[in-house]
């Protein structure tokens, strides 16, 4: 009876850490450059169960085997063994502002392999993002909203020195009569990079390869890849397996009460 106990109990938390990143996932729906989280299940070893009994051998000297007959599998319970980005491409949104860039995946050659713009955190380290949301501080930087250098392919911060500038498909920002490289970052196992939080990636990535195609839209930003209509499904999906596992729960909970208060009363 507590095998079947714990089991529900860990159904009920697995949908509980499911139900956070869906809802995690509608909040960031319209964050651009966002790539939704998906709860990886997985369900803890099974056992095989047998009937442990004893045989008789009829001989002069009686002789008593044990024997074990198999009764079948028995799962014990499930857990949430990892959060997956999906980096499925989001869909493009027409701003119309200069400072706001979009990538767009091309051909690579790894089928994993994603590019990303490279920028600076707070302690001065290269991360990755897809939101191009870009804006010019005051100091003439292209930054993130969050006031993160944008960095360029030698890994330095970009100067505009406050004026208008052109970006062009292949990733060089023209302004003043120069040219300056964005620092179009690969990875090609986009799996292997670990969410920080404000749409940063930490991890390994390095220079575009060669024979690998992809666009920078100026003007444009890539949206969230959310759909907010199945997100709201797999939550309410969620919702009523918590409610089940609670159900289950209960009963055993019950079960348990008789056992103590009624079964083991001497009348």
């Amino acid at each position: 009876m507590l095998r079947g106990f714990y089991t529900a109990a860990s159904g009920m938390l697995t949908m509980q850490r499911q139900q956070d990143a869906l809802a995690n996932n509608i909040a960031n729906a319209n964050t651009p450059g966002y790539k939704q989280d998906q709860a990886s299940l997985r369900a803890f070893p099974e056992m095989l169960m047998y009937q442990m009994g004893a045989r008789d051998i009829p001989t002069k000297q009686p002789i008593n085997l044990p024997v074990q007959n198999p009764i079948g599998s028995l799962n014990t319970g499930v857990y949430v063994q990892e959060y997956v980005p999906d980096f499925i491409q989001g869909a493009l949104r027409d701003t119309g502002v200069t400072t706001d860039l979009a990538l767009i995946d091309g051909v690579f050659p790894d089928e994993t392999g994603s590019i990303f713009f490279t920028v600076q955190n707070e302690n001065g380290e290269p991360r990755y993002t897809r939101n191009g949301n870009f804006t010019v501080d005051g100091q003439g930087f292209l930054v993130t909203t969050q006031g993160y250098y944008v960095l360029n392919e030698a890994g330095n911060p970009i100067q505009t020195g406050g004026m208008e500038f052109t970006v062009t498909p292949d990733g060089g920002l023209q302004v003043g009569g120069e040219t300056i490289q964005l620092g179009i970052a690969y990875t090609p196992n986009v799996n292997q990079l670990e969410k920080e939080g404000n749409g940063l990636y930490n991890g390994e990535a390095g220079p575009v390869p060669a024979g690998a195609t992809f666009t920078v839209q100026q003007g444009f930003l890539e949206q969230s890849n959310v759909d907010a209509a199945q997100t709201m499904t797999q939550m309410m999906e969620a919702y009523r397996s918590f409610e089940m596992n609670q159900r289950v729960l209960k009963a055993y909970d019950e079960s348990l009460g008789k056992a103590v208060s009624e079964i083991g009363r001497i009348g």
